[in-house]
C-alpha cells in the first residue's frame, strides 16, 4: 500500500452533495426520525444472535447428534455470523446502530465473536475503504494478494486467466484469514503507519486485546467442544464449515458493490489529486444490487444499497431504501451515474464477467 494518500477535489460545480444533504436532512427532520437504528434493527439483532448462538449451544449440549445435523448447525452458525457482521457489527462500528456511543461500541465489539478485531476493521473499512474507495494501492478491499486481480493496475499473472473460476471458492476463506493471519499482519502495518479511527490507543493495549481475544475465540469454538466430548475431527470440520459459509457470504456481498464493470478505479494525477469530489467519487466507484428484494435487503444489512451507505455511513442501514430515492433523483439531475443491478443474479454475473476480463493478459485484452 502506498503511503501518500490522494486528495479529492473541492470543486462541486453541480452542487450534488449540497443538494442531496439538504433533501436527506429535511426528510429526517420533517418526519422526526432518528438517523440511527430503530426497533426493526433491534429485533433483527435478537434474531441474528439467536441464529448464531442457539446452534452452538445445541452442539455442545447434544454431543452425540448425527453428523449431518452437526454439519447443518455449523453452516447455520456461519449464516448467523455473516448476518451479525453485516447488520450489527457494521452499524455499530459506523456509529449508526444507536444514538448512544456505548451501545455502538458494544455492538461494534461483536466483531470479536466473529474472529475479527475492532481496531483493524475500523482502519481498513472506515478509513481506507470508505475514504479511498476503489483506488488501487489505498483501498485494501481490492488487495487479494497475488492470487486474484481486482483492478487493471494490479500486476497480471498467467494464472489470473482462470480467476473467474477459482475466485468464488477462495472467497470462503475470508474469515479464516481474519482469525489466523490477517489481524496480526494488519495491526503491525497500521501501527507502523500510525493509522487510527477515533481516539488512538496505545500499541500495548491493542496487541494485548488482539492476543487475548484470539485465545478466547479459539477456546470457545475449538477447546470447549472438544473438552465436552466432541471428536477433534468433527470440531475442525464444523469450524471450517462455519467460517467458509460466513466468508463466502461476506465476500460475495462486498465484491458485488465494487468489483464490476460498471464501477471505476480512478487514479490520482501526478500530484496525488483525484478528479472528483469525495461524494461524486462514491457514485463512480460503487454499485447497488437487488434493491427491491426484501430478503436480501434484510439479511445484508442494506449493503445491497452500497451507494447510499458510502454517501451516508453514519446513517443506519434501515433507512437506506428511503434515502435511495433522494440519491437517485439528485444523481439524475446532475447527470451523474447511479450504478444499480436490479437482481442479485445480474450482479453476480457482472462480477464473474469482470473477473474474467481482468484475468486476460493486458496486451491481449
Amino acid at each position: 500500500m502506498e503511503n501518500t494518500m490522494p486528495t479529492f477535489s473541492k470543486q462541486d460545480s453541480l452542487k450534488f452533495f449540497r443538494t442531496l444533504n439538504s433533501r436527506v436532512n429535511n426528510y429526517f427532520k420533517d418526519n422526526n426520525i432518528s438517523k440511527t437504528g430503530n426497533w426493526k434493527l433491534h429485533l433483527k439483532t435478537i434474531i441474528l444472535f439467536t441464529v448464531y448462538l442457539a446452534p452452538y449451544f445445541l452442539i455442545i449440549s447434544l454431543t452425540n447428534m448425527p453428523f449431518w445435523v452437526f454439519l447443518s448447525l455449523s453452516i447455520l452458525i456461519g449464516v448467523g455470523m455473516a448476518g451479525i457482521g453485516m447488520n450489527v457489527m457494521h452499524d455499530g462500528n459506523h456509529g449508526s446502530f444507536s444514538n448512544k456511543n456505548w451501545v455502538n461500541k458494544f455492538m461494534g465489539g461483536t466483531i470479536y465473536i466473529l474472529a475479527g478485531n475492532v481496531y483493524n476493521w475500523q482502519v481498513q473499512h472506515n478509513v481506507l475503504h470508505h475514504t479511498y474507495t476503489n483506488i488501487h494501492g489505498h483501498d485494501e478491499d481490492l488487495d487479494a494478494g497475488r492470487i486474484i486481480r481486482f483492478t487493471k493496475q494490479a500486476e497480471w499473472r498467467s494464472f489470473h486467466k482462470f480467476q473467474h473460476y477459482y475466485s468464488f471458492f477462495l472467497y470462503g476463506l475470508l474469515t479464516f484469514n481474519w482469525c489466523l493471519t490477517t489481524d496480526f499482519k494488519q495491526m503491525g502495518q497500521y501501527l507502523k503507519r500510525k493509522l487510527s479511527y477515533g481516539e488512538p490507543k496505545s500499541p500495548k493495549i491493542l496487541w494485548t486485546t488482539l492476543v487475548i481475544s484470539k485465545l478466547i475465540y479459539f477456546g470457545v469454538w475449538i477447546v470447549i467442544p472438544m473438552v465436552l466430548g466432541i471428536s477433534w475431527w468433527k470440531v475442525l470440520i464444523g469450524f471450517t464449515a462455519m467460517h467458509y459459509t460466513a466468508g463466502l457470504i461476506l465476500s460475495i456481498v462486498f465484491q458485488l458493490a465494487h468489483v464490476v464493470d460498471e464501477t471505476t478505479n480512478p487514479v490520482p494525477n501526478e500530484v496525488g489529486e483525484m478528479e472528483n469530489t469525495w461524494a461524486i467519487h462514491q457514485l463512480y466507484t460503487t454499485a447497488n444490487f437487488a434493491p427491491k428484494n426484501k430478503i436480501i435487503n434484510w439479511f445484508t444489512g442494506g449493503l445491497n444499497h452500497q451507494v447510499e451507505h458510502h454517501l451516508y455511513p453514519h446513517i443506519s442501514h434501515v433507512h437506506y431504501s428511503k434515502i435511495a430515492e433522494f440519491v437517485k433523483q439528485t444523481a439524475k439531475e446532475c447527470n451523474l451515474p447511479y450504478n444499480e443491478f436490479k437482481t442479485m443474479r445480474s450482479a453476480v454475473l457482472a462480477h464473474y464477467k469482470h473477473l474474467r476480463d481482468l484475468g486476460q493478459q493486458p496486451q491481449v485484452a
